[in-house]
């Protein structure tokens, strides 16, 4: 956004740019919360200019409004001007005033802050009530949604143009509070000038294959799923999503545990035949690798799928099987860990989640979906995704099986790597927030169907 903001500048004035991000925290305050006394905190720089115009926008709105400076801007600055504009009253930058405010608007630093707070900053912060924050809450790393130190909690955040990376990552999601995205006139067209390579996971970033009237199962395409000994249900759970996302046919290999698994869903396929002779069948392009499995099983079975060029997803045993090295995933299209697998394979993704996620994806030149509060979806070629469309009741276990069976089903279809992660995370999260505050595993393919066709809607 940096970038974006010096571009701006040089077809928009920024003192333009200023009024309007201070009009719009104005209206977004007055939106917010019934008129009451409302302090605003500004720093020197120019979320500090945004400070100014928004407090001068309330009081001629007739809200009680002061300012309280942590320095004045420089002088002959933007910051400087609007400040200047402001007529009201300007208090103490004082925990005392702060106690005295029914709202504290936090214009003190924005999203680009690398250090932390200092006093007496925390402390006057830690003392606010109610918090709206200016593009970030200070003290929170717009990059990364890492707090690098005290960072107050808002309960509304005003951002422009578009969201930062720390407004959806975890943390950073909980300081933000409720989130609004105002347009300050800057053109869109600058996004193409900047390489933009991080986006909000949801339709219209990708699109769903539609069923054509020549449609027929092979052209939907073909997941095939390997069953372990000890867990099959976790291979059930895979299937059941396949094929509630659309997959044309759906295919276990069972090996010694065909038997029992042809008690399970009469439309699912179940194979005892060995692996090479599954393998030689070319319309089985897309096997899913990991449910269910223990490492030892999934060390015997993914070296094959990867020396037959097929495109295979890796999860659950077989990530546990190529812990701390890594290589051993080269040549599958898309891995899903968990922090916890994740950290096992590459280390710990640390404050910076969204970089980690991005050099895995290069190392081992798959997509990475790590797995989380905010789920990161990257590519080795350095996109990204950020996905909150989703509900905590998710982690249980079993809905990792189901993911894995919906990105299956996408990729069998005929989207590409990072895309079919990207859509699965969502409808996956979709099919979450449609089964109700409590959902199991099992529950969860019972709503694709729902949730397939409100994705739909959405990308048209």
């Amino acid at each position: 956004m940096g970038e974006i903001d010096r571009i701006a500048s040089d077809t928009t004035p920024i003192a333009t740019l200023m009024e309007n991000a201070g009009r719009a925290v104005a209206r977004a305050v007055r939106g917010w919360a019934r008129p009451c006394r409302v302090l605003v905190l500004c720093g020197p720089g120019n979320n500090g200019g945004d400070g100014y115009v928004a407090a001068r926008r309330l009081a001629e709105c007739g809200w009680p409004v002061a300012v309280a400076a942590t320095a004045e801007p420089s002088p002959g600055g933007d910051a400087a001007r609007a400040s200047a504009l402001y007529r009201g009253p300007r208090v103490p930058f004082s925990v005392s005033e702060v106690a005295r405010a029914d709202i504290v608007v936090d214009a003190v630093f924005g999203a680009g802050l690398s250090r932390p707070l200092a006093d007496p900053v925390s402390a006057v912060l830690s003392a606010s009530r109610r918090v709206i924050a200016v593009d970030m809450p200070s003290g929170v790393d717009g990059a990364t949604g890492a707090p690098l130190g005290y960072a107050p909690k808002a309960e509304l955040t005003v951002t422009f143009f578009r969201a930062k990376p720390g407004h959806l990552l975890h943390p950073g999601r909980e300081f933000v509070g409720a989130l609004q995205v105002h347009d300050i006139g800057i053109n869109a067209s600058l996004l193409d000038h900047v390489g933009v390579n991080t986006w909000r996971n949801e339709p219209g970033l990708w699109r769903l294959p539609v069923l054509e009237s020549t449609s027929h199962k092979y052209t939907r395409g073909v997941v095939s799923l390997c069953a372990g000994e000890t867990m099959p249900g976790a291979a059930r759970l895979a299937a059941a999503g396949a094929r509630a996302t659309g997959a044309g046919v759906v295919r276990i290999a069972a090996g010694v545990m065909a038997d029992a698994l042809r008690l399970g869903p009469p439309g699912l396929i179940v194979d005892s035949d060995p692996l090479p002779e599954l393998l030689k069948d070319t319309r089985r392009r897309v096997w899913i690798c990991g449910p269910g499995l223990t490492p030892e099983e999934a060390g015997l079975i993914l070296p094959q799928l990867i020396a037959a060029s097929r495109c295979v997803l890796a999860d659950a045993g077989a990530l546990t099987w190529a812990a701390s090295m890594p290589e051993r995933l080269r040549g599958v299209a898309v891995i899903t860990p968990h922090e916890g697998e994740f950290t096992r394979l590459f280390g710990p993704p640390g404050a910076d989640p969204l970089g980690a996620a991005r050099q895995a994806a290069r190392r081992i030149n798959a997509v990475v979906v790590l797995k989380g509060a905010t789920t990161i979806v990257a590519s080795p070629d350095g996109r990204a995704a950020l996905n909150i469309h989703a509900t905590p009741a998710l982690g249980t276990a079993g809905s990792g099986d189901t993911l894995t069976g919906v990105i299956g089903a996408l990729l069998a279809a005929g989207m590409a790597p990072w895309g079919a992660a990207c859509a699965g995370v969502w409808l996956h999260g979709e099919a979450g927030l449609c089964a109700g505050p409590w959902p199991l595993a099992e529950d969860l393919d019972r709503h694709l169907g729902a949730a397939r066709e409100r994705a739909v809607g959405l990308q048209e």
